[in-house]
């Protein structure tokens, strides 16, 4: 694999500074951990190199134990650095050896010893800070060397000047983080934690590195790539570039499972900070099925050919867009093909390192279980994850959704986008473009997210716009959830449980953006053992595979309709969050994986032809007449044969005005209700039964004295609802008289309830 490449070419140093003994570090008990957590050794922590896609191989890695102070915001230095922190696990978080909640009337600060390498005698020394939250100070040897405003990018400093090449160097950073006190992008963190709202996360939580570079040296690129023909337009920058110097590159293999196979190599040259084009004839493409790479070198040579800079990286050949289908549906195409986008929502929680995974292996697990579910694709929620878990995506195959991390103020449903403040405003297109910048170059990124259910949506049309121009490579999905501007390339509604999806459109996909929800606490594995939530909650596996399993039955027809992708809520439990396909802590999977990924995997099959006959209509089509009772009925109430000529008769459907889109004709307000209605055929259909049905909350149906569907909690829309044996109508419907039997419960908030009867054929779509 590639990762055997890496640890090959680099070199490790872990420097010998002014640091704690590992003796004294240990995780904070009190919730949780995963079994990575295990192996996490102050003296070798993170030791991976961060930035797989620039590969130089003179670097030194300053994780590990650094002293550690809290002091008030407005204190202008620590006055004594008496703890001690491993970096790089945020404040908050058990691994960290802390584990306290840091207030915006306080600051953080570290410090540590570094010494240089001798061989770097002559280059320059940068500092690399992969991600801070969220405002940082750097000092070395009591000099100021820069600052950083941003929870999620990588930045860095040329710290040459302030360093001593031959002795003992101090290096002390001061963070100071308003969480959810301030307008700056913060996902789902907040001071006091509840519900879907998580841990607060404070100071360096990725990996703190130096690397020695040449005084001409490349600063970044940019790689965009084509496939048809294969070809990669390659943009390189640099810093203090003599003239006439050029950038020469080399693509030279590709990554076979274990091993490389040379393919060149294939070789162009072009002035430093312009397009230079180099043409791979033999490439295959990268895809989930098959994430072909091809590794690159970087070259800047002076205009004689003498080298100044070199640095390895890899490219993945691939072309995402929307297009039509042969129904007519605009799909999401993968080098130009279309291809239905299914995975989870992954928000990227760890219990013992909150932000931090505690390993390299724990984030590739996480990638590893989705592959083994057969999702495709994976939706990073309001959180940047580290390069190298882009990285194992681009390895590994799996297409990702990036969601700018959220902040600010939110949209209310139908309000207009917020006006926000002219620092609030500056501030997120800074961390939005960093964003994009550091991971550009990762194939496995197939859409931007900037806004996500309205929260921070500000000027909509401008900043999807400025995303499509900035990166013609990749797919806006401009709003996810809530208000959409009718901009980007997507519209994309969220739906819980759901399924549903949104009306097709001329140019746009229609996305379901988040579905699903459910949820199953195990005891044992919860980081709460109580105030736990799901959308929708079970007791036991085998209810919560049921429940998921009808929610395919839903989600299938919808492929049939136009619906180009769906994400799933979520890949784990996070903190109260129990709505996980595993716990917390990773140590349990809660479905049959197997059988979950025989079912996704039919997912991407082209989608049949699927043709509908109304049997029975709901109150969408206008009045429904049924006989009903708000009192328990006597004997086999269920039975075609029961006398219900004393019940009341009404017009669906049946609830409370306001429920959410419910069509109340009669109204409805204690606790049950029990509804019959008869119904004649001629002949009956062909094809599979679906119940269509709006409920709120929890519903039994009946077809002729037979159970044929079960519904728990509530929906806020009418959905089809495949009888899950997969028994044709001719078994369960009969010509002549039929019996439609319905009991509903109310338990809370709105209610609401209404059955129809479709029957659906399905027809193979002609090759």
């Amino acid at each position: 694999m590639l990762r055997s490449l890496l640890a090959s070419i680099l070199v490790l140093a872990i420097a010998n500074g002014r640091c704690a003994q590992a003796a004294e570090w240990k995780p904070v008990p009190g919730h949780i951990m995963t079994r990575w957590a295990e192996q996490v050794q102050p003296k070798s922590v993170w030791p991976q190199y961060p930035r797989p896609q620039m590969i130089r191989p003179d670097w030194v890695n300053l994780n590990g134990l650094w002293e550690f102070a809290i002091t008030s915001k407005n204190a202008q230095s620590a006055e004594k650095f008496d703890r001690r922190i491993l970096v790089p696990f945020p404040v908050e978080s058990a691994l960290s050896g802390i584990k306290e909640p840091v207030s915006p009337e306080q600051a953080v600060w570290y410090r540590r010893g570094f010494r240089i390498p001798s061989r770097w005698q002559g280059k320059r020394v940068l500092l690399h800070f992969e991600a801070v939250d969220w405002y940082a100070k750097v000092w070395v040897n009591g000099q100021l060397v820069g600052e950083h405003r941003g929870g999620y990018d990588p930045f860095w400093f040329d710290i040459s000047e302030y360093v001593d090449y031959a002795g003992e160097n101090e290096l002390i950073v001061r963070v100071w983080d308003p969480t959810d006190r301030g307008y700056q992008p913060r996902g789902k963190q907040v001071l006091e934690p509840h519900g879907i709202w998580y841990t607060a996360v404070t100071g360096i939580w990725q990996t703190v590195w130096l690397e020695a570079v040449p005084r001409s040296f490349i600063r970044g690129f940019r790689v965009y790539p084509e496939i048809d023909p294969p070809c990669a337009t390659f943009v390189v920058h640099g810093v203090d570039v003599p003239a006439g110097a050029r950038v020469r590159i080399r693509v030279h293999s590709r990554s076979l499972g274990d091993r490389l196979e040379a393919i060149g190599p294939e070789i162009a040259s072009g002035a430093v900070g312009e397009p230079v084009r180099v043409s791979v004839p033999r490439a295959r493409l990268w895809s989930p099925e098959k994430p072909w790479l091809y590794w690159a070198t970087l070259e800047l040579v002076t205009d004689t050919g003498e080298l100044l800079d070199s640095v390895e990286t890899y490219v993945g050949f691939r072309q995402v867009a929307v297009r039509k289908d042969v129904d007519g549906y605009n799909r999401l195409f993968l080098n130009g093909k279309p291809i239905f986008h299914y995975g989870p929502l992954d928000q990227g929680w760890w219990p013992d390192g909150l932000y931090t995974a505690p390993t390299d292996d724990a984030l590739r697990f996480d990638i590893e279980v989705m592959k083994k579910f057969r999702f495709n694709a994976v939706r990073k929620h309001v959180k940047v994850e580290p390069r190298r878990w882009y990285y194992w995506c681009d390895v590994l195959g799996l297409m990702v959704w990036q969601d700018m991390p959220s902040g600010d103020r939110f949209v209310r449903r139908g309000e207009p986008d917020i006006e926000r403040t002219p620092e609030s405003a500056e501030n997120f297109w800074r961390e939005y473009r960093a964003m994009i910048d550091a991971h550009f170059n990762h194939p496995s990124i197939v859409m931007w997210v900037p806004f996500n259910e309205g929260w921070g949506q500000f000027e909509t049309a401008k900043v999807t716009q400025w995303t499509m121009d900035y990166d013609p490579t990749r797919l806006v999905d401009s709003a996810s959830g809530w208000e959409d501007r009718g901009v980007g390339h997507v519209v994309d509604m969220h739906r819980y449980p759901g399924p549903g999806m949104p009306e097709p459109e001329e140019k746009r996909a229609a996305v379901l953006g988040e579905f699903g929800g459910l949820g199953l606490p195990v005891e044992g594995h919860l980081w709460w053992n109580k105030r736990n939530w799901g959308y929708r909650t079970y007791r036991t596996r085998e209810e919560l595979e049921k429940a998921y399993l009808q929610l395919m039955d839903q989600l299938k027809p919808l492929i049939s309709r136009g619906l180009a992708a769906a994400i799933y809520t979520q890949l784990t439990d996070v903190e109260g969050e129990v709505n996980g396909l595993m716990t917390y802590d990773r140590a349990v999977i809660k479905f049959d994986v197997e059988k979950l990924a025989r079912i996704h995997e039919s997912l991407y099959q082209p989608p049949p032809i699927v043709r509908q006959t109304m049997v029975l209509p709901t109150a969408e089509s206008g009045p429904q007449s049924w006989r009903f009772t708000l009192r328990q009925p006597k004997g086999e109430w269920m039975d075609p044969d029961y006398d219900d000529s004393s019940w009341k008769v009404g017009v669906a459907g049946f609830g409370r005005e306001g429920t959410p889109g419910a069509i109340v004709r009669t109204p409805w307000t204690t606790s049950d209700i029990w509804l019959r209605r008869e119904f004649k055929l001629e002949k009956v259909p062909e094809g599979f039964l679906t119940v269509r049905i709006h409920h709120d909350e929890d519903a039994e149906v009946f077809l002729n004295g037979e159970k044929v569907a079960t519904f728990t909690g509530y929906v806020t829309s009418y959905g089809d609802y495949r009888v899950r044996d997969g028994r044709a109508a001719s078994v369960l419907l009969r010509p002549g008289r039929n019996v439609l039997a319905v009991h509903c419960r109310q338990t809370g908030g709105g209610q609401y309830i209404d059955v129809g009867l479709v029957v659906e054929q399905e027809h193979p779509r002609p090759r």
